[in-house]
């Protein structure tokens, strides 16, 4: 399905409901891919599991760097949100329980949409509106959460247009753990001890922001590397799925 209409440029959402009526929760799925390269199907086994737990699991893709540079991503997600609560009765999506889930750039960009908000999507009357972008829980994979932290590379470059010590207000407005603050949702990071793309430290600085900040958040660690805690995720998914559902359909008054 079309999300979003860019001068031309269609991009499509890939939607995975759960057999029965709803409304259900919603989770927009955010692909990984160094901002440069991947697609929605990515996250195909990650959707299913979603829908067969009893979400409407949206993923979606985005447009990709260095033709498109930051914060197109995010205000591509941001668009997926809107979509979905705009088409919440079709879709058979609950708008004010939205969550997100992403893996690395994904992650990333998951991060920054739980962390980051349009003027005036914060206020009370705009929550679950079909402009409102707030999600009410993330679950976020061996993400990148300060980018000012990582030396200088190729990839942050093509995403950001030049190295940190050219754009450090971009680097910082880039980072998740920029914006943390008490109202943000609460969240599930999981990292791969041995992952030498993203450090695990990325996690742990992010986890101890939210901590610091008193937002509700969990962190699960695993033995594997980068690639292979996406590939073999039985577990931590399944950490995640309790944790959004305590957030998304057990909690009588959801985070927003």
């Amino acid at each position: 399905m079309v999300y979003a209409d860019r001068s031309g440029e269609a991009l499509h959402a890939d939607v995975y409901s759960p057999l029965s009526d709803g409304p259900f929760p919603g989770v927009l799925v955010v692909h990984g891919g160094s901002w440069q390269r991947g697609n929605k199907a990515r996250m195909r086994r990650i959707a299913e599991r979603l829908a067969r737990h009893g979400y409407v699991a949206v993923s979606i893709d985005y447009r990709l760097a260095p033709a498109h540079r930051y914060p197109t991503q995010l205000q591509d997600c941001q668009d997926a949100v809107r979509w979905m609560r705009r088409n919440a009765p079709s879709l058979r999506v609950d708008p004010t329980r939205i969550g997100g889930f992403g893996y690395s750039a994904g992650a990333h960009l998951v991060a920054l949409l739980a962390t980051t908000d349009p003027a005036g999507s914060r206020d009370v009357a705009s929550r679950g509106t079909p402009e409102d972008t707030r999600l009410q829980a993330a679950v976020i994979g061996a993400a990148p959460t300060d980018l000012r932290r990582f030396r200088p590379n190729v990839v942050f470059n093509r995403l950001l247009g030049g190295p940190p010590d050219q754009r450090p207000e971009l680097y910082a407005t880039a980072s998740p753990i920029t914006f943390v603050t008490p109202d943000d949702p609460p969240m599930f990071l999981y990292h791969g001890a041995h992952d030498w793309v993203v450090d695990p430290s990325q996690s742990q600085i992010m986890v101890d922001a939210l901590r610091r900040a008193h937002v509700p958040v969990e962190y699960y660690e695993t033995r594997g590397g980068h690639v292979t805690t996406f590939l073999f995720d039985g577990d931590e998914v399944r950490h995640a799925l309790a944790f959004l559902d305590h957030w998304l359909k057990e909690a009588p008054h959801v985070a927003l």
